[in-house]
């Protein structure tokens, strides 16, 4: 046992020694201290999503096409009618192109509206009166204590919120967490893989205009292989067939749009409806408001004006700003040698179901770890090497604020007052 407590005691100390040289350390800046999993570049100037390698694929889909249909078709084209007509095709082709990419860049390249998150819990006396306690099973509570839930009004319409245990906050209303990106983000539509990217409150306008934007560019390139095509049949008075024969490179690219056209085509389709009606993708799935009524409907016009022309905020968040790290937060967190973090609760609004993410086998562990940690009382019997790495008071304190954060403070005052009923009657 003594060993034991020796070890555990000497990883504290190293921790204090870490966090020692860190605050001695220069400050580093918001996107080096980044808590979420988003990949920056251009010294924070720039952030994707943990799957940014995705774009290199969407790139090279819309690039390698094109390059071809410039150096193939278009040639083909301007030999056939005799003139600069493949020129200028070739060149459309080559700008829209270009301006796909920028819309593509500024989709994925930045913040979608993440909401930047708390260090410490609110306090319950910042929440006011609107929470809501009477759809969970027991009245369970969040961490610190707070209410999982609270009620805001929207356009007259009650609308809960939920408490983002990751993020330590009441979400906004339309805010979700991406499990992707560990973010928070404003009138969050979805993640999308293709861009490496959520979409969100402040680049959802430039995902839209991507996709729309290269339904044009496949329309465009569909037309003009199928001119190419005719006038082939045209000039050797041949059948159909015999015209993709002798230019099988605008037959590929000819099947290739029409597949894609679909996937883009569909997919701006689908957000036009979105846009009609003031939906998210996460909402369309999630609360099909079809079925009820939805408090962010403002008329087809005014949802088109809102989404479309409407100002972009501004980031909440200075990525190249000095990082204000809680050293005591942080110590806190590593007083045992290991990161531990109150346990989370999955909560399924509609369902009114709630899954435990703390296991039956890390809660054993945790009352063992506490329970074998029950000896510091014990500081008599303890050799003075011992004692003097860590006062019994401190150590003790530690383990209480662990114990309060599991929900298990009653077993760990149980277990304390049998230890100490012990030491008065040896």
């Amino acid at each position: 046992m003594e060993g034991r407590m020796q070890g555990k005691v000497q990883q504290l100390s190293d921790s204090n020694r870490r966090i020692m040289e860190a605050d001695a350390a220069p400050p580093r800046r918001v996107y080096q201290a980044w808590k979420g999993s988003n990949i920056f570049f251009l010294g924070g100037r720039l952030i994707f999503g943990p799957d940014v390698r995705s774009l290199i694929a969407t790139v090279c889909l819309i690039v390698i096409p094109v390059i071809i249909f410039a150096a193939v078709v278009s040639p083909q084209l301007a030999h056939g009618y005799q003139n600069q007509i493949g020129g200028w095709v070739a060149s459309v082709s080559i700008i829209f192109t270009a301006y796909i990419l920028v819309l593509l860049l500024l989709t994925s390249g930045r913040d979608p509206g993440i909401v930047p998150r708390n260090s410490h819990p609110p306090e319950p006396e910042d929440i006011g009166e609107s929470s809501n306690l009477s759809d969970w099973p027991g009245g369970q509570h969040g961490s610190a204590g707070l209410p999982l839930t609270k009620d805001v009004i929207v356009n007259g319409v009650l609308v809960k919120v939920k408490y983002c245990h990751t993020c330590m906050l009441y979400r906004p209303p339309r805010c979700s967490h991406c499990s992707i990106c560990n973010n928070c983000v404003e009138r969050f539509d979805h993640h999308c893989p293709w861009v490496g990217q959520c979409i969100g409150k402040r680049n959802y306008r430039f995902f839209l205009m991507f996709v729309s934007s290269a339904t044009v560019l496949c329309i465009y390139v569909f037309t003009f292989c199928w001119v190419n095509i005719g006038k082939i049949m045209d000039t050797h008075e041949c059948t159909f067939g015999r015209a993709i024969l002798k230019s099988p490179i605008s037959a590929i690219l000819m099947l290739y749009t029409f597949v894609a056209v679909w996937f883009v085509g569909g997919l701006t389709s689908f957000h036009l409806y979105l846009i009609s009606t003031n939906q998210t993708t996460y909402e369309n799935f999630r609360y099909r408001y079809d079925r009820r009524s939805n408090p962010y409907n403002r008329g087809l016009v005014q949802n088109f004006i809102e989404i479309l022309c409407s100002r972009i905020p501004s980031s909440r968040n200075n990525f190249r700003a000095k990082a204000n790290e809680d050293s005591a937060a942080f110590a806190s967190t590593l007083s045992m040698g290991w990161v531990l973090s109150p346990p989370k609760m999955s909560v399924d609004l509609e369902m009114g179901t709630k899954r435990q993410a703390v296991g039956a086998e890390d809660m054993e562990d945790l009352h063992s770890q506490i329970g074998s940690s029950m000896g510091l009382e014990r500081c008599g019997t303890e050799p003075p090497h011992f004692v003097g790495r860590k006062g019994c008071s401190e150590i003790a304190s530690d383990i209480e604020t662990f114990a309060e954060e599991f929900g298990m403070d009653n077993k760990f005052t149980e277990r304390k007052k049998t230890v100490r009923h012990t030491n008065d009657n040896p």
